[in-house]
C-alpha cells in the first residue's frame, strides 16, 4: 500500500472516529475548585448549549490538524499535527462527558462542521508549511477569545464545565505558541476577518441546533 493511501485512510478513520465513536481521553477530565450546584433549568440548557458549541469547535479541530497532516510533505510537522489532535481528542471527550452530565445533545450538523473544517484544513495545508502554520495560530488565538466568551457566560454554578474551559485555553494557547514557534507565518487581515465570520456563523448555529 502506498503513503498517499495510508494517508487517505488515516483520515477516513478520524473522520467515522470523530464523527461516530465516543472519544477516549488520556487525561483526566480537569477537576473543578467547588463542587458544582444545582442549576436552573434555563442556566442547564445555557450551559448545555454553550458546551455544543465547544464540542462543535473540538470536532472542527479534529478535522483541521487531520487534513494538515495529510498534505504536509515535512514528517515532524505531520506528527506535530498529530500530536496536537490526540490533545484535541481529551476536550472532544470532556465536552462530551460535560454534554450527557448536563443532558445536552452534540450538534445535529457535526458533519458538515467537520466536513467544512476538513477542507479548510486542506486549503490551508496546500498553501505551504508556514501558511498551515499560520493557520493554526490564528485558530488558536481565535478560539482563546471564544473561550474566555463562554467563561463569562457560562452559569456561576456550572464549575466542572468551567474547568474544563479553562484547561482547553492553556491548552489552546500552547498549540499557538507552538505553532509560531515552528514557523507560522502571520495570516492577512481579511483571512483573519473571514474566520472570525465563519466562527461566528458555526457558534451561532451549534448554540441552537
Amino acid at each position: 500500500m502506498s503513503a498517499h493511501s495510508d494517508v487517505l485512510l488515516a483520515a477516513a478513520d478520524s473522520a467515522l472516529r470523530t464523527l461516530f465513536s465516543p472519544a477516549r481521553a488520556t487525561r483526566a477530565m480537569p477537576a473543578a475548585e467547588s463542587a458544582p450546584s444545582a442549576l436552573a433549568e434555563a442556566d442547564r440548557r445555557e450551559a448545555g448549549a454553550l458546551m455544543r458549541v465547544n464540542h462543535v469547535g473540538e470536532v472542527c479541530a479534529q478535522a483541521l490538524y487531520t487534513a494538515q497532516a495529510a498534505v504536509t510533505r515535512d514528517p515532524n510537522l505531520r506528527a506535530h499535527f498529530a500530536e496536537a489532535a490526540r490533545e484535541e481528542t481529551d476536550h472532544l471527550a470532556w465536552t462530551q462527558q460535560r454534554l450527557d452530565a448536563l443532558g445536552a445533545r452534540p450538534s445535529l450538523l457535526n458533519p458538515i462542521w467537520y466536513a467544512g473544517a476538513f477542507g479548510l484544513g486542506l486549503v490551508a495545508g496546500r498553501l505551504g508549511d508556514r501558511w498551515s502554520l499560520g493557520f493554526v495560530a490564528e485558530t488558536e488565538k481565535q478560539v482563546e477569545a471564544h473561550l474566555d466568551g463562554h467563561l463569562d457566560r457560562l452559569p456561576a454554578g456550572d464549575t466542572a464545565s468551567r474547568a474544563v474551559i479553562e484547561q482547553m485555553k492553556v491548552d489552546e494557547a500552547r498549540h499557538a505558541a507552538q505553532a509560531w514557534s515552528a514557523g507560522a507565518r502571520e495570516l492577512p487581515r481579511p483571512v483573519k476577518g473571514l474566520m472570525r465570520l465563519a466562527s461566528r456563523v458555526m457558534t451561532t448555529v451549534a448554540h441552537r441546533i
